[in-house]
Order: C-alpha cells, then structure tokens, then sequence
C-alpha cells in the first residue's frame, strides 16, 4: 500500500484511539496488520516514537525526545530517505513534510475525550478541531453553557 507522508504520519499518531480506549501497538495482531498494510517492519520503539511525535504536535502527554535510523541514498531520480523500520519510515516522513512546510498542519485535536491526530487543510492553518460536526460543536456548545449559566 503506498501512502503518503501525511497519510502515513498521521495513520501512525493515530494508533491509540482515546475515544474508544483502543491501542493498535498493543494488539499484537492489529499491528502486524497495520505493518502489513503500510508495508513497513516493526520495530522496538515505536511506543515512544509515537508518544514524541504526538508531543512534538501538541498532545500535551509525552516527551518530543527521539532519534531513528534513516539513510540518505542518492540515484538518477535525486536524494531520497531510506529507512529500516516502522519509526524510521514515519520519521523520514514527518522529516519532508518539515522541509515542505507542512509539519504544523499536523495537529492533535484539543478535545480531552478525543486527541485525534488530523492534518489542518485550511487555507491559514487555523483549524483547531479534528471534526467541527463533533469535536468542535461539542465544545463550543459547552462553553455556550458555560456562559449561560455565569449570567
């Protein structure tokens, strides 16, 4: 399966579901499944891979602390990031996605029953809400209350 530096970058993140109280990295099975499809290898760390990158977008949980083994292979078609496993693979990826420009699309939803990784496709980066139908009304309808009960 091919995907994108986004696509790959935030399927990552969003292997711990708060929802729904779920964590691919600890279904044995979902994740070799989820290795599978991205066509990637597993690797030891990807627990904290994913804890720094969530913190390195905003998730206030974790620690934006790590490093990964990524090579830099040049042919005809110019220089490429070759990685070995799953950390590697989606740190390359958050790594062009930095020098495109894009890396603080990537955001995590503020909403505590939520922490959804989405990428902020608006015009001037100022989406805050993974879903406005969901996230977003919800909160701004409590704060409606909020409101309405202080007068």
């Amino acid at each position: 399966m091919t995907t994108t530096d986004v696509d790959l970058v935030l399927d990552f993140l969003n292997t711990v579901d708060v929802e729904n109280g779920t964590d691919v990295l600890d279904d044995e099975v979902a994740w070799q499944s989820w290795l599978t499809a991205h066509d990637l290898t597993a690797s030891a760390d990807a627990l904290a891979a994913r804890s720094a990158l969530r913190a390195a977008v905003g998730d206030v949980a974790g620690s934006p602390d790590l490093s990964a083994q990524v090579t830099v292979s040049l042919s005809a078609e110019g220089p490429r990031l070759v990685a070995g496993d799953v950390v590697g693979a989606v740190l390359a990826a958050a790594a062009r996605l930095l020098v495109r420009g894009e890396w603080d699309r990537v955001k995590i939803c503020p909403a505590d029953d939520c922490r959804w990784a989405f990428y902020d496709r608006s015009r001037n980066h100022s989406r805050t809400w993974c879903s406005m139908r969901v996230c977003g009304n919800r909160e701004k309808a409590r704060a409606w209350r909020e409101r309405a009960r202080a007068e």
